[in-house]
């Protein structure tokens, strides 16, 4: 017996904040919204879902685990992100000049990166 993933699940502070930024940025619609948690999926129901919980600690540091978007644009979807509420974040990957990803940080501080296009 195998288990499938079926949500990715992220600590927020305002969940619905964080949804309709995530949402937005990975074309996900939201699925269920109350005041502790809201939940986005692609529209055709595949994939896991992101659900993101109300906590009331801050997050510290940084990611055990992020996000690594593929876009068919890297400078495109940049600045998609950024317009969208996103910042640039350095987490020592300045220090590397073989880095081809961008790091961004969501509107409450989780890193993810942007790659240059990979084949899916």
């Amino acid at each position: 017996m195998t288990s499938q993933l079926y949500t990715v699940t992220l600590d927020a502070a305002e969940p619905r904040r964080l949804a309709d930024f995530w949402s937005k940025m990975l074309d996900y619609k939201v699925v269920y919204d109350s005041a502790e948690e809201v939940a986005i999926e692609k529209a055709d129901e595949s994939g896991p879902a992101v659900l993101f919980v109300r906590v009331p600690d801050e997050k510290a540091g940084k990611n055990r685990m992020h996000f690594d978007l593929n876009p068919d644009d890297q400078a495109a979807e940049v600045e998609r992100a950024l317009s969208l509420g996103a910042t640039h974040v350095d987490i020592g990957q300045g220090r590397d000049p073989d880095v081809t990803w961008k790091v961004l940080a969501d509107p409450e501080g989780n890193e993810f990166c942007i790659l240059t296009p990979r084949k899916n």
